[in-house]
C-alpha cells in the first residue's frame, strides 16, 4: 500500500515492536477494503516468521460484541427479550444476594464493598438481559471464577472436562454479591457478559457458547472466529503474555485467566479472530443487519441506552463514542461504535462515513501497562479519519 497510505503505515511502524511486536490494521468503507497491512513478528525473540493479515489474534473483550450478536438474534426469533430477567432463562441466578465487595482484576486482591450499604440486598430476580448488555445490573467488574474451575487447564482439553468447568463457573457466577442495584449506575463488568454468555448457551439449545456462536454468528457470516483453536493451528496464531498462573507463553490459548478456567471457552472474552473477521461483525450492523438482524433492533444495539456520570455510553454491548478522550479519537463522528479488548484489540465503526476500523495488537506480550496502546488508538483511528476527509 503506497501513495496516501504511506504516512499512515508510518504510524502503525512506529508502534512496533514499541507498543506491541505483531499488529494489524484492516480499514474498510462501504464494505470495500482500503487499507490492510501487517507489522512485526509472531516470534519477536528470533525475528522470525512475520505476522500476515489473516493471523489471528486474541480478541479478549471484543469477544463480548459476538456474545451480544447472538443474543441479539435470539431476541429477533422471539426467544428472549431485552426486559427480560436474566433469572427466568438461569433460575439459578435468582434469590436475595447481599451487596458486598469484588475483586480487582489485575492485582487479583479484594476490594471491599461500600460500608454505607452494609446489610443491603439485593433481588437477583430484577436483573434483565438490558442490564447486563449495557453494564448497569449492579454485578462486579471481576471475580475470580478461574479459582472456583480447577488448576491450570493443560490444552486440548477433552468436552467432558471443558464441560465440568463451564459448570464450576456457573456455579461460581450465581452466588457472587453484588456491589450495587440493578439499574442503579454503571459498572463494566465481565462478571456481567459471562452470564450472558450460559443464557445464550441454554435459549438457544446448543447447550455450550462456542457451538451457539458458531451456529448464530460465525457461520452465517462465513468467519473464521473461534474459541479453542487446535494445536495445528497454533502456529499462526499471535502469542500474547507469559503467563504466571499458567507458567507458559501463551499461544493458541485466552490470555484472559477466567476464560481460561472455563476451558476457553465464555461470553467476555476467548475468541481469536482476524482483522476481517472483526470488520465483518461491524458491517453487519453499519449495514443494518443484513437480514440476519432487524433493523430496528440493530438501531436499539447502536443507540444511546445509557450514559454514566461521567460521560461512558453505551449501545447493547456496544461501546458508543464517548467524550473528551474516545479510543476512537474525537475525528470519528458522534454516532460511532465499537469496542476494545485488553490484549490489545479493537473494532470501531463511524456510520457517518460508512467505515470499519480493526486494529489488532499483542500489546500485553511484554506486559500490562496500557499508556501505549492508550494513546496509539485514538492516533491511529484519527490519521484514518484525516485522510478520508
Amino acid at each position: 500500500m503506497m501513495g496516501k497510505w504511506t504516512g499512515f503505515e508510518g504510524v502503525l511502524q512506529e508502534a512496533v515492536p514499541a507498543c506491541a511486536p505483531a499488529l494489524v490494521c484492516r480499514v474498510e468503507q462501504a464494505g470495500v477494503c482500503l487499507y490492510e497491512g501487517a507489522f512485526g513478528w509472531l516470534d519477536p525473540e528470533k525475528h522470525s516468521r512475520p505476522v500476515q493479515v489473516d493471523s489471528p489474534f486474541d480478541l479478549a473483550s471484543v469477544t463480548k460484541l459476538f456474545t451480544a450478536t447472538a443474543f441479539l438474534r435470539l431476541v429477533d426469533r422471539g426467544l428472549a427479550a431485552l426486559d427480560q430477567p436474566l433469572a427466568a432463562v438461569l433460575p439459578e441466578f435468582g434469590g436475595m444476594r447481599p451487596i458486598g465487595g469484588a475483586e480487582d482484576p489485575l492485582a487479583k486482591t479484594p476490594l471491599a464493598g461500600d460500608p454505607r450499604r452494609a446489610g443491603e440486598w439485593v433481588d437477583a430476580g430484577r436483573v434483565t438481559f438490558r442490564h447486563l448488555l449495557t453494564h448497569t445490573s449492579g454485578l462486579p467488574a471481576w471475580r475470580s471464577v478461574y479459582a472456583q474451575c480447577g488448576p491450570p487447564p493443560h490444552l486440548p482439553l477433552n468436552e467432558n472436562e471443558l464441560d465440568q468447568r463451564q459448570g464450576l463457573a456457573l456455579a461460581a457466577l450465581v452466588s457472587y454479591p453484588f456491589v450495587a442495584q440493578p439499574g442503579e449506575s454503571y459498572l463494566y463488568s465481565d462478571t456481567g457478559l459471562l452470564l450472558l454468555g450460559f443464557a445464550v448457551a441454554r435459549l438457544s439449545g446448543y447447550g455450550r457458547l462456542d457451538r451457539a456462536l458458531g451456529a448464530l454468528v460465525c457461520q452465517p457470516l462465513g468467519l473464521s472466529a473461534r474459541f479453542c483453536p487446535v494445536p495445528d493451528e497454533w502456529e499462526r496464531i499471535v502469542p500474547t503474555e507469559a503467563c504466571a498462573w499458567r507458567e507458559r507463553r501463551l499461544v493458541g490459548e485466552v490470555h484472559d485467566e477466567n476464560a481460561a478456567g472455563l476451558g476457553g471457552v465464555a461470553g467476555h472474552a476467548g475468541l481469536f479472530a482476524t482483522a476481517a473477521d472483526v470488520c465483518r461483525l461491524g458491517r453487519l450492523f453499519l449495514n443494518g443487519g443484513e437480514g440476519l438482524l432487524s433493523p430496528g433492533l440493530v438501531a436499539q444495539g447502536i443507540r444511546e441506552q445509557h450514559a454514566s456520570a461521567e460521560g461512558i455510553r453505551r449501545g447493547l454491548g456496544w461501546q458508543l463514542r464517548s467524550d473528551p478522550n474516545p479510543t476512537c479519537s474525537t475525528a470519528f463522528s458522534g454516532s460511532s461504535f465499537g469496542h476494545t479488548g485488553f490484549t490489545g484489540t479493537s473494532l470501531w465503526c463511524d456510520p457517518a462515513r460508512a467505515l470499519c476500523v480493526a486494529l489488532l495488537t499483542n500489546r500485553v506480550y511484554h506486559g500490562r501497562d496500557a499508556r501505549r496502546i492508550i494513546a496509539l488508538r485514538p492516533r491511529v483511528h484519527q490519521a484514518i479519519a484525516q485522510l478520508l476527509g
